[in-house]
């Protein structure tokens, strides 16, 4: 139930002819410019597979243009989009109970105006009646009359309970089915619960727990460049009434009321930046590490978009060494470089394969490989994702991954030190991965000799960290997207 992906359908739910009670003059719908908005994101999301935050901003930027579209709109269009996005999986089941056909049948426009206007109902303090009409008057100009009536009639019937009520009746009882309740309860696919819950180990607590915090809104987190900005100044910038220092990041700043990162003049010069504390600690452990002799040239082989290469560039910069940034897709690269530019040390961009690198063997002291994975760490972020993946897109990233990481071994010298980073906490993609490599499995042998090394000293002050050597975060122990760090030395 909570796994089936939508379907597009070309059987209309209704003729969407102008109609109404006999002797009622017609009255032409009226366009809600906040509900508009949020049906826009979600049909992008849909029909071009586009991801919320890249679709949502602009528009927002766009409908601020006009005076009468205020703070609180923005606000509601958000919560809209991500609540409807994040909730979806017990939104179907939900809307599945309440019409007389398979949820593949129904038109996907008209699915998404059922699962905003259930979002309203089941998961805001929208009033009822309120929730109810707005979602029939977007129903009107999207749809058509005649499709307004089916959204009419399946609202009411969702209408008369509330979500725990609905949990109740559509998520089989923990005892019965643990994986599907938890899917259906926390809207999540199966396999994401059973990986997610491999990974994290322990009982139901654990286990809710995470589900739960994927399903909450992340803080936007900004990160003070070394050697450009401080977190003072972004404090002060953002304001103390709406802003908190970093968790465990000295380089940290937490926008605790939200707020837009690009009015910042820090972001617009690119000696701030945001990102998620998770990621700031994996480029600070990698820089801790001791490595003995030469400590000159460091490597960020999986760069896009700049996050971490603009933080180890600065972190490398205190030390006079040279940062390497690589990047595969030359648009990616572009970004890259923005983010870049201005670092204070010496650095160079380039477009180029890590799998078939250009540099020569043994090149680096230091080497950061954050690998193109799942992205299941981040579906706070990026709630669709959950809907979009699949279990065989693993298979797919499995040989990127291994590869990258024997080549970033490679790359290093010897006693330099390699971390291997991802934003999944998949076993798959994160042990497994790691293990294959260093033990020669699944393809060619590492041509170096390497051992891993214990992380957890480098995340100093991050507490839970595990049995180790390698680090798992969490988001609903750390606050941070669920990041993982495994550190190799080289040893011949």
């Amino acid at each position: 139930m909570s796994e089936q992906p939508r379907q597009p359908n070309r059987r209309p739910a209704g003729d969407g002819k102008p109609s109404g009670k006999p002797g009622k003059p017609y009255r032409r719908p009226q366009k809600d410019p906040v509900r508009m908005l949020a049906f826009e994101v979600l049909r992008a999301v849909d029909e071009r597979d586009a991801y919320a935050n890249l679709v949502l901003p602009p528009l927002l930027r766009k409908a601020r243009q006009d005076e009468s579209f205020q703070a609180r709109d923005a606000a509601l269009a958000t919560e809209l989009v991500y609540g409807t996005l994040r909730r979806q999986g017990t939104y179907d089941a939900v809307i599945k109970a309440c019409i007389d056909r398979p949820l593949r049948e129904v038109d996907p426009p008209v699915l998404d105006v059922l699962s905003l206007g259930a979002h309203q109902l089941l998961g805001t303090r929208i009033p009822t009646h309120a929730a109810v009409s707005a979602s029939v008057e977007l129903a009107r100009v999207v749809l058509g009359d005649g499709r307004a009536k089916f959204v009419n009639a399946v609202l009411r019937k969702i209408s008369a309970h509330d979500l725990d009520g609905w949990l109740e009746r559509v998520a089989p009882p923990y005892e019965d089915d643990a994986e599907e309740h938890l899917a259906v309860y926390h809207s999540h696919p199966r396999w994401v619960v059973s990986a997610l819950w491999d990974a994290l180990g322990g009982g139901r607590a654990g286990i809710e727990d995470l589900l739960e915090a994927d399903n909450e809104r992340p803080e936007v987190t900004l990160v003070a460049r070394p050697g450009r900005s401080t977190p003072e100044e972004l404090l002060e910038a953002v304001g103390e009434d709406s802003a908190l220092p970093g968790r465990w990041s000295p380089y940290a700043v937490r926008m605790a009321e939200g707020g837009e990162p690009g009015a910042l003049e820090a972001v617009r010069d690119g000696r701030a930046g945001v990102q998620d504390e998770g990621s700031q600690l994996v480029a600070m452990a990698l820089a801790a590490v001791p490595v003995e002799g030469r400590d000159a040239r460091w490597l960020d082989g999986c760069a896009g978009p700049g996050g971490k290469a603009a933080l180890l560039g600065a972190l490398a910069a205190r030390r006079g060494a040279f940062l390497l940034a690589s990047e595969k897709q030359p648009h990616r690269a572009r970004l890259v470089g923005q983010a870049l530019a201005g670092n204070p040390g010496p650095y160079q961009v380039i477009a180029a394969d890590g799998t078939r690198p250009p540099w020569l063997p043994g090149s680096f002291d230091r080497v950061l490989v954050d690998v193109p994975c799942s992205g299941l760490g981040a579906l706070r972020r990026r709630p669709e994702a959950r809907w979009r993946r699949r279990p065989e897109d693993l298979e797919g990233f499995a040989p990127l991954q291994r590869g990258l990481l024997r080549q970033a071994l490679a790359a290093v010298r010897v006693g330099g030190v390699v971390g291997y980073a991802t934003c999944s906490p998949h076993l798959a993609e994160t042990r497994v991965v790691v293990e294959d490599v260093l033990k020669g499995r699944g393809a060619a042998a590492v041509p170096v000799a390497a051992e891993l090394i214990d992380a957890r000293p480098y995340m100093s002050g991050v507490p839970a960290l595990g049995d180790g050597p390698d680090v798992q975060l969490w988001p609903h122990l750390h606050g941070t997207d669920a990041m993982y760090l495994a550190l190799l030395r080289r040893t011949a």
